[in-house]
């Protein structure tokens, strides 16, 4: 009973976030004064013209109206304008481009394979290598290994992810000229090259990443190896490596697990910079586009997803958390 009100709290809990984030987020983009119907109203834009495309893209109603309608459209799909001229957004419907002439949910589905590519491989290396790094570290603390981790930690932290990704790009694009420096190729195309394009966007995260995750398992791990469960351990004639890996890894992993959702699921909603860097037409660079020619409903729908993506990843987390230490369960 405790796990299933566990899973319904959290569940819930999620919907209601991701409601007044929607809210938040629609009332934001609506209230600007820039005007989207003028955006795409032909010139000259008379202003019995310009009614028409308002009423057309609902516009014209008030905002708390406008969000609720397009509330709907996200579970049930919706239309813009009415008889022969209306246009059907299917559901889940997250906007229209009328720039682009395609809905906002077929605009993130196509970015979305690039994105995925480059998140998730990013997350599992910075994952491996800063764990790794940061247990390793706190194991040899005080010797050359510990400084060296934290040095390269240090400079990992400090560094910008435009500054390293455009390093990478000059040593191994132009200098040693092993690797392709900007563009994606699908991976159902060509596996070699898939991976070849992605090697340094995911160095680029990973660098930055795996630093920060060295820290913070490094003070995890000193932490939890002075406790008395692990002397216990072994005292019980337990091997050295059963002991780290079992009790103190696995108690130094925990907020490890928190930090690696919520990263994998903000990166889902766009690696903007990388993207930028590398010429990687992913979710990123559709918002950037957005944001440049003011196409709001790309903006706002791009911003909702990226939303989405991080309050379920903190979801699965939470649940994981939960099985992982059965003691969040109980106080949930």
């Amino acid at each position: 009973m405790s796990t299933t009100r566990f899973l319904v709290t959290r569940i819930l809990g999620a919907v209601l976030v991701l409601l007044v984030i929607a809210a938040i987020t629609y009332a934001l983009f609506t209230l600007l004064p820039t005007n989207p119907a003028r955006a795409i109203c032909d010139k000259p834009c008379t202003p019995d013209r310009l009614a028409q495309v308002k009423a057309f893209l609902g516009t014209d109603k008030p905002w708390v109206v406008q969000f609720l309608t397009y509330l709907g459209g996200i579970f049930a799909g919706r239309s813009f304008g009415t008889g022969s001229t209306a246009l059907h957004c299917a559901a889940p419907c997250f906007g229209y481009s009328f720039q682009l002439h395609e809905s906002v949910t077929s605009l993130i589905i196509e970015r979305l394979s690039v994105t995925a590519s480059i998140a998730v491989g990013a997350a599992v290396l910075w994952l491996v290598v800063g764990v790794a790094g940061g247990a390793l570290s706190a194991l040899r603390r005080g010797s050359a290994v510990d400084r060296g981790v934290m040095g390269v930690a240090v400079a990992g932290v400090s560094a910008p992810t435009y500054l390293v990704g455009l390093l990478l790009i000059l040593f191994f694009g132009f200098t040693l000229r092993v690797l392709p420096t900007s563009g994606y190729v699908p991976f159902s195309d060509d596996p070699v090259g898939w991976f070849s394009h992605l090697v340094l966007p995911w160095v680029t995260l990973a660098f930055v990443s795996a630093a920060i995750y060295a820290r913070l398992t490094r003070g995890e791990m000193l932490e939890a190896m002075s406790q008395d469960f692990i002397r216990t351990a072994r005292a019980r004639g337990l091997f050295e490596r059963q002991v780290v890996v079992r009790h103190g890894l696995r108690t130094a992993i925990l907020p490890v697990v928190t930090l690696f959702g919520l990263d994998l699921g903000s990166l889902l909603g766009g690696a903007i910079i990388t993207e930028k860097v590398f010429s990687m037409q992913g979710i990123g660079s559709l918002l950037i586009s957005a944001v440049s020619s003011l196409d709001l409903q790309v903006v706002v729908g791009v911003t909702l997803f990226a939303a989405f993506m991080i309050v379920v990843a903190n979801v699965i987390v939470d649940i994981v958390y939960g099985v992982v230490d059965p003691r969040v369960r109980r106080r949930a």
